[in-house]
């Protein structure tokens, strides 16, 4: 079919100049299936050839950017990530006060009428529990306004055993000898702060090892004792640190006693006139003859007369408590070697054999003849498993009631079980020949009874740590929920705010 357009009437077209079209050259040689406009396009620019030898020269490797500087902080001071770990606060000042709240003195530690209630302690003996490091981080001192203790059954019955051994009865002068355990949270650590107190509050000498690990660890630096005992190892930084805190806490009673005996030792440091706080300094300052100057301290302190010719500065010696916290630490191969690179025993080192032999009956006399306590923890939350000293335990526990060691009821290690015999010998305390001294015993913490739990938890409502309605009811259900008065989960559900809505 022949179209209406016909030819003729193409050619009555007006043609368009020739300088508006685009020239041939002009437009891009793109593909033809391109759908974009082509006149529109911008158009390439040219590669800047270089020619000559500038362009061999040129380096063809990639170029990697040059990463920006970042400031790093500069890393904390030696020392500083440790003491703030182990920091200690005892006072909230968003807390409220208690009104009529009793402080521990000589008088109230005795008072069976206080029995459940928290008792605070006194202010200028904080600074002696600081020194002798009685408090613990993780022991909720900063959530009260000031620190306190619950009188608990145990807490009495050790403030009438300090009252005797320091009073005018049969018991004056007497020796205790305890190993205190117990589950985890049952308050060991604070009973014995609570001794350290007591023993303050009656003047007496208080050594502290706030942590047996650290003894063990190899963080501080050992030496033989002796180049005729190679096989006993002195470690003078820790006994340097125990000076320390002893002269710290023990200064009003330090000062006013002076030597009474003789130490070839320490002959040309040491004066007639010396107080045992000055003999202290001693080995603080040359930690070298710190265990020489530990040694001197403790002939001093536990003498009942004088040497000849020092009769006259002799004034009695008052008892000493010792406490151990983390005995089990003590009862294993220690991080150290000796020159063989073989483990070293914890008992070969002299100031862990000191302390442990002090758990044995003395010798024609008691081990402390002025008098005292020993008072010796173990921990349930960072303890090393070791079934010697569970035996050994066990048998303590035996003994104290009275079993016969060759009766077939008393506690024997398994048969293949391979125990450590210096463990069960170390804790093997026979009955004691002196009259004043007891027998090595078992004391076994646990919860604290209905009545002393409500106390506990009515001084954190008095604080406003707690808003419930405090009844029997309620109470037995929360002494329930905390293992039988578990202490230290008493203060985990006491310290949770419950707000009614």
């Amino acid at each position: 079919m022949v179209s209406s357009f016909c030819w003729s009437c193409l050619t009555r077209l007006r043609q368009t100049p020739r300088s508006v079209l685009p020239s041939p050259t002009a437009l891009s040689r793109g593909p033809a299936f391109h759908t974009s406009t082509a006149r529109y396009a911008m158009p390439m620019k040219k590669k800047a050839s270089q020619e000559g030898p500038a362009r061999y020269r040129q380096a063809k490797s990639a170029k990697m950017k040059k990463k920006r500087p970042t400031d790093r902080p500069r890393p904390p001071p030696v020392g500083e990530r440790k003491a703030l770990r182990k920091r200690i606060v005892l006072s909230n000042p968003n807390a409220l006060e208690v009104d009529g709240m009793q402080e521990l003195s000589a008088e109230t530690m005795l008072d069976s009428r206080l029995r459940g209630t928290v008792l605070a302690l006194p202010v200028p003996m904080l600074d002696q529990l600081r020194a002798v490091q009685a408090f613990k981080p993780k022991q909720g001192w900063s959530i009260f306004r000031r620190p306190g203790t619950v009188m608990r059954r145990e807490t009495l019955e050790m403030g009438r055993l300090f009252d005797s051994i320091s009073g005018e009865g049969k018991d004056q002068g007497s020796v205790v000898k305890k190993i205190v355990t117990g589950p985890r949270g049952s308050g060991k650590s604070v009973h014995l702060l609570q001794a350290m107190a007591m023993a303050f509050t009656k003047k007496w000498v208080v050594f502290t090892v706030p942590d047996a690990q650290e003894l063990v660890t190899a963080h501080t630096s050992y030496a033989p004792l002796s180049d005729e005992v190679p096989d006993l190892y002195v470690q003078n930084e820790s006994t340097a640190a125990l000076l320390s805190r002893t002269i710290t806490a023990n200064k009003e009673v330090l000062t006013g006693l002076k030597i009474s005996q003789q130490h070839p030792a320490l002959k040309s440091v040491v004066k007639p006139n010396t107080t045992l706080h000055d003999l202290a300094q001693i080995g603080i300052q040359d930690p070298a003859s710190s265990w020489a100057v530990f040694q001197a301290l403790w002939t001093e302190l536990t003498a009942t007369a004088a040497a000849p010719g020092l009769e006259k500065n002799f004034i009695p010696r008052p008892p000493i408590l010792v406490t151990v916290d983390g005995l089990a630490h003590w009862m294993k191969n220690s991080e150290y070697r000796t020159a063989d690179f073989k483990p070293v025993h914890t008992h070969d080192l002299v100031f862990v054999r000191h302390f442990l032999s002090l758990l044995q009956p003395g010798q024609g006399k008691p081990t402390l003849p002025n008098g005292g306590a020993l008072l010796y923890a173990t921990s349930a939350s960072n303890s090393p498993g070791i079934y010697s000293l569970d035996v050994a335990l066990k048998q303590v526990e035996a003994r104290h009631a009275g079993v016969d060691p060759s009766a077939p009821e008393f506690p024997q290690v398994e048969p293949y079980s391979k125990p450590d015999p210096r463990v069960l010998e170390a804790l093997a305390s026979s009955k004691p020949t002196a009259t004043r001294e007891g027998m090595l015993e078992l004391q076994t913490l646990g919860g604290l009874t209905r009545s002393e739990a409500r106390g506990f938890l009515e001084y954190f409502a008095q604080s406003g740590l707690l808003r419930e309605t405090i009844n029997d009811e309620w109470v037995g259900e929360k002494w329930t929920l905390a293992g039988g008065g578990v202490i230290g989960e008493l203060e985990k559900l006491g310290r949770r705010l419950r707000v009614a809505a």
